[in-house]
């Protein structure tokens, strides 16, 4: 049977588009990545609308043999990846024997990709600047609620990573928000918990791989060498 082909829509500096990239290295699941240039407005664009009805990256296509699945919310691609390819390991989840710490992954990722990353990407701070809002304060301080939150609970869930010992979910979409909070000059010793997820994270190769400074889109500037 012949593998899928993957394609991931991606900017180099989307946190979302981020989760994706290293989950599909952590699975070692090939995957063609493509560029959307926000800053240049590419996500607006009727071909990208036409793929991504919400008007933003990522969106997961995955080709099968007969049929295509296209996936436009980072969320739901990664549970899809779970369980469209059960033996692509790690799994993002904890087994379905332990519900309560499936909860508490899921609870974790909620953190981020509702408290955090809504209210602090480009789309909305596009929106509040015209209302005279500092948005670098205003990112700073809700990166911090949420990372107070989050501290909270990994503090007491935590080994390796945010809970237990094998990274999920939860780190998935910890780190690329942790990126954007070393940009929005977030004091991460407040939060050493995180922090000290984070620096074990970056360790790993598939992160490496995924990390914003090298993507193929990476300006040259910003471009760190694998």
């Amino acid at each position: 049977m012949s593998s899928p082909k993957i394609t991931l829509y991606t900017y180099f500096r989307s946190s979302c588009s981020a989760r994706l990239r290293i989950a599909l290295n952590l699975k070692s699941l090939p995957y063609t990545p493509i560029a959307v240039n926000l800053l240049q407005g590419e996500q607006l664009s009727a071909e990208n609308r036409t793929r991504n009805p919400s008007a933003t990256v990522p969106t997961l296509i995955v080709e099968h043999p007969g049929s295509t699945v296209t996936i436009t919310q980072s969320l739901a691609a990664l549970e899809y990846l779970d369980e469209a390819f059960p033996s692509a390991t790690p799994a993002l989840l904890p087994p379905t024997s332990d519900p309560e710490a499936r909860a508490t992954v899921r609870t974790l990722a909620d953190i981020i990709s509702c408290d955090v990353q809504p209210v602090t990407n480009l789309r909305i701070l596009k929106r509040v600047a015209p209302f005279g809002v500092d948005r670098a304060a205003w990112s700073k301080e809700l990166i911090e609620d949420g990372f107070t939150a989050y501290e909270a609970i990994a503090s007491k869930t935590a080994g390796a990573f945010s809970v237990g010992d094998v990274i999920t979910l939860a780190d998935i979409c910890l780190l690329p928000a942790a990126w954007g909070a070393q940009r929005s000059g977030v004091d991460m010793t407040a939060f050493p918990t995180i922090q000290r997820i984070v620096d074990r994270l970056e360790l790993e190769e598939a992160v490496k791989k995924g990390h914003w400074t090298t993507q193929d889109d990476t300006p040259e500037d910003l471009r760190k060498s694998l």
